[in-house]
């Protein structure tokens, strides 16, 4: 069987539940959901600016946000 390259959390099936559901509710997948909420939740953070220096697309999820919240 082939090794993970990465990390992989577990998430509790309590919460898998409640993210089963509000996708549901959204009609979105779970997937969608789970990264739209850990964005919202982690965008500005220092873990956020030093994960950025090799992602630099989530700079531009950073902006894209400060333009919503403008408008």
């Amino acid at each position: 069987m082939a090794r993970a390259t990465h990390y992989t959390p577990v998430i509790s099936r309590s919460v898998v539940a409640v993210l089963f559901h509000e996708a549901q509710r959204h009609r979105i997948p779970m997937t969608k959901l789970l990264d739209r909420l850990l964005k919202d939740s982690l965008a500005g953070t220092p873990g956020w600016r030093t994960a950025s220096q090799d992602w630099p697309e989530l700079t531009a999820h950073q902006k894209q946000d400060r333009h919503k919240a403008d408008c």
